[in-house]
């Protein structure tokens, strides 16, 4: 569903450029859930912002359902922003005014669809994350998992293959992250409509539990799990 291949950026000119991205290669299949790690500054959002349209690549290639792109201008890949990915962040980005309801039709109506197809559409994605008594509340009666659901809603209601995850568990306690997990969880193993999801966190306990996990350490991304990801095959290797 998704390939990246390749994939370099680099930021700044002579002795004092940065490399942040080394090539990258990378798969996600459909309906996987997939946890990315690594340290600090190492490129994650970088990668996502990449994947996301919203940034350039050096070199090399992606391929997200047929459409390809990487070092393509922003400007000449707004189908992809619009149509094939959905963001959520660890800020939720409401509309402080408007209802869970308006939140979500409002981005469906910018991207030009009616106010009755918006609206309908809406109301589903916020029946989907568990909000359909919460529709017509603004932000402020929302605890923030319900805010963060509210996002979510926003992101799954333009029916894109695939979400772009930075942090999404950043700003909830661990209750509600549990339960973010969870929703992502569902909404990846949808038997009906299963969408694709790239988690970048740095909780330990949540990537664990996605399907699958990657850590991107010196440029480069590697399958991982939680003990290598963490630095701790070696101790585990001395006390056995």
């Amino acid at each position: 569903m998704l390939t990246v291949s390749d994939l370099t950026k680099s930021f700044g000119t002579g002795n004092g450029k940065l490399h942040v991205l080394k090539g990258i290669d990378m798969e996600i299949k459909r309906g996987e859930l997939v946890a990315l790690m690594g340290p600090s500054g190492c490129g994650k959002s970088t990668l996502l912002n990449i994947i996301g349209g919203l940034m350039s690549a050096d070199s090399g290639h992606i391929e997200l359902n047929s459409r390809e792109y990487g070092i393509k201008n922003p400007s000449s890949i707004v189908d992809v922003r619009r149509s094939l990915v959905g963001w959520i962040f660890q800020d939720f980005h409401l509309l402080e005014h408007l209802s869970a309801l308006d939140n979500v039709s409002i981005a469906l109506e910018i991207s030009g669809l009616s106010s009755k197809e918006a609206e309908d559409r809406a109301k589903s994605a916020l029946n989907k994350v568990n909000l359909g008594d919460r529709m017509h509340h603004i932000p402020d009666q929302l605890s923030g998992g319900q805010q963060q659901r509210v996002a979510i809603a926003r992101a799954i209601a333009g029916q894109r293959p695939l979400l772009l995850a930075d942090e999404p568990t950043g700003n909830l306690d661990i209750s509600s992250g549990s339960e973010v997990l969870q929703l992502f969880k569902d909404l990846c193993h949808d038997e009906d409509n299963p969408i694709s999801i790239l988690m970048v966190t740095h909780d330990p306990e949540l990537a664990s539990n996605a399907d699958r996990m990657l850590l991107l350490d010196d440029g480069k991304t590697q399958a991982s799990d939680i003990r290598s990801a963490w630095g701790l095959d070696d101790i585990g290797g001395e006390e056995e």
